[in-house]
Order: structure tokens, then C-alpha cells, then sequence
């Protein structure tokens, strides 16, 4: 019997100051029982840097290769934006690249040995698609603080990420590199 997913109810106030971005969300992720919760704040982070009109979490969750862990859909259903998380292949980023107008990776693995896939096997507009890395530490510091209920502020702001949770801030780098140098 297969175990059940655990649900996060995280009230976020968001303050995407990069990109004049300012929302208050209420989310209920599904964790499924072979995700990390570095994985799961990984896709948290990915949802609330990437939020826009249209923006959800995946359908099928972990199980499905078939579509990103975040996009953006528009209200025909055309996929504007495929957003994904961890260290995708380039055969996956690939395929993203042709699917959506826009595509990002949100990781804390490092980009380097992203940048090296996608260049041994080729991928389409690899210079248009952003690495943004989350350090490893900052997340493993935040999975302390994280409970099922938790209420989060997030600021972005010249590049730098900062989480208020439980009266504790954290703050981090969210470096920006291209998945490809430009052509």
C-alpha cells in the first residue's frame, strides 16, 4: 500500500522587489513520500520567484516526467512558462525549451555540471534559460524552521533572497547564470 502524500500549508508574503512582485499566497503543497523537503522548498521557492497570473505547482507531482514541477499557463492553455526544479536532464530542458515560450531552473545542485550536459547534448535556446541556484545550506536551514503550518516572508532584492520564519531571518545569494553562454 502505497503511503500517503504529507500537506504543507504555508501562508507566504511575497516581495519580489526585483521584479515588483508583491502577494500574499496561501499554498497547500503535497509532499510526496519520496521528496525531500529540500525538494519541496526548492519548488515553494520556484512558485513564489516565478509568480505571475496563471502560475500552479504540477498536476501529477513527482510521479510525472511530462510536465514541469511549476508553470505558467495563460487562459487558452498554452504553456507560457515551464519552470523547473533540482538538476533536470538536457533531454528534459530540451523538450521544455520547444514546449513553453520561457523556461528556468531553480537548483541547488551545481550549475556547472548543468551547463556541461546541456552542452555536450544540445539544448534549444540554452542561452535563454536561467540558472537560479539556491545554496544548499540555506535550504537545509530553512527545512528546520518549516512545519506543515508555517507562515514565511520572502523578499528577492538585488539578487539576494531573505525568509522570515519564526521570527528568524535568513538570507542567502540567489545567483542568476545562463544555462548556455550567449552565441
Amino acid at each position: 500500500m502505497a503511503l500517503p502524500s504529507t500537506i504543507y500549508t504555508l501562508e507566504l508574503a511575497l516581495s519580489d522587489v526585483d521584479r515588483g512582485v508583491y502577494e500574499t499566497l496561501d499554498l497547500r503543497v503535497a509532499r510526496h513520500p519520496s521528496e525531500t523537503m529540500r525538494y519541496l522548498l526548492l519548488r515553494v521557492l520556484a512558485y513564489a520567484l516565478s509568480y505571475e497570473d496563471g502560475v500552479t505547482f504540477s498536476k501529477g507531482g513527482l510521479s510525472s516526467t511530462d510536465e514541469p514541477p511549476v508553470s505558467v499557463v495563460d487562459p487558452t492553455g498554452r504553456l507560457v512558462a515551464w519552470i523547473d526544479v533540482g538538476a533536470p536532464s538536457a533531454e528534459r530542458l530540451h523538450k521544455a525549451s520547444k514546449a513553453a515560450d520561457r523556461v528556468a531552473i531553480f537548483t541547488a545542485a551545481d550549475p556547472a555540471q548543468l551547463q556541461r550536459d546541456a552542452a555536450t547534448k544540445g539544448v534549444h535556446k540554452a542561452e535563454e534559460i536561467p540558472i537560479f541556484s539556491v545554496p544548499a545550506a540555506f535550504l537545509d536551514d530553512l527545512e528546520q524552521r518549516v512545519e506543515r503550518r508555517t507562515r514565511l516572508e520572502l523578499t528577492r532584492t538585488g539578487g539576494q533572497l531573505y525568509v522570515t520564519v519564526g521570527g528568524a531571518t535568513l538570507d542567502a545569494e540567489l545567483a542568476e547564470t545562463p544555462l548556455a553562454p550567449a552565441s
